[in-house]
C-alpha cells in the first residue's frame, strides 16, 4: 500500500496543532510515521504552515497520496501547483526555469492575495470596535435620557405634591380665620335677648 501523507495530532484538548507526516497507508491516524515534513497550525489568523518543499515533491513523485487536509495545505502553499509543475517539466513542455518563474508569480501573488485579506480583516476589526464603540455611546445616551426623564418626572411630582400641600394650607387658614371672624357675632347674637329682658321690669315700674 502506498505512503500517506498525513496529519498527526499534538497538544491540549480544544488546542490541537499538527506534523504533516508520511507514514505507512496502513499504520493508525496518530501512530508511527516515516518522515515529518512540516507542521500545520490551525489556531493562528491566518493558520501556520511550515512545509519542506523538496521532501513533499519527492513524496508525491514517489506516489504519496495525501489526504484532502493535507490536499488543502498543500495546494494552499502551492506544493501541488509545483508538483503539477514538475510533471511538465519532465515531459518537456516546460523547461526549469520557466516553471520556477511560474512558480514565483504564482507564489507572490498568493502572498499579496494574503496580504489584502490580512489588511480588510483589521480594517474589519477596527470597523467592528468603531461601531461597537458608537453602540455602547447611543446606549449610554439612551439611558442616561430614561434617568433625566424618570428624575423630571420625580421632580414634577414633588413640586405638585408641595403645591397641593400649600393649597391646602391655605384652605385651613381661610377657614380658620372665617371661624374667628365668626365667633364674636354669635356672642353678640347670644347676649342681645338677655339685654332686652333685663330692660323690661324698668320699662314696667
Amino acid at each position: 500500500m502506498p505512503a500517506r501523507i498525513r496529519l498527526q495530532r499534538f497538544g491540549k484538548k480544544g488546542m490541537p496543532y499538527y506534523h504533516i507526516v508520511i507514514a505507512d497507508g496502513r499504520a493508525p491516524r496518530d501512530g508511527r510515521f516515516i518522515e515529518k515534513i512540516g507542521t500545520y497550525n490551525p489556531l493562528t489568523s491566518p493558520a501556520t504552515i511550515e512545509i519542506n518543499y523538496e521532501k513533499a515533491l519527492e513524496w508525491l513523485h514517489n506516489g504519496a497520496s495525501p489526504t484532502d487536509t493535507v490536499r488543502a495545505i498543500l495546494s494552499f502553499k502551492g506544493v501541488m501547483y509545483k508538483f503539477h509543475l514538475s510533471i511538465g517539466v519532465k515531459k518537456g513542455a516546460l523547461t526549469p526555469e520557466l516553471a520556477e518563474a511560474k512558480f514565483q508569480t504564482w507564489l507572490q501573488e498568493k502572498e499579496a492575495k494574503i496580504e489584502s485579506k490580512k489588511k480588510q480583516k483589521e480594517l474589519d476589526k477596527k470597523s467592528k470596535v468603531k461601531a461597537d464603540l458608537a453602540a455602547e455611546v447611543k446606549v449610554n445616551e439612551t439611558r442616561a435620557s430614561l434617568i433625566a426623564e424618570k428624575q423630571s418626572k420625580l421632580l414634577q411630582k414633588e413640586q405638585e405634591s408641595k403645591k397641593t400641600a400649600s393649597e391646602e394650607a391655605v384652605a385651613a387658614e381661610e377657614v380658620a380665620t372665617a371661624e374667628e371672624v365668626a365667633a364674636p357675632e354669635a356672642i353678640v347674637a347670644t347676649e342681645e335677648p338677655k339685654a332686652a329682658e333685663n330692660s323690661t321690669p324698668e320699662t314696667e315700674a
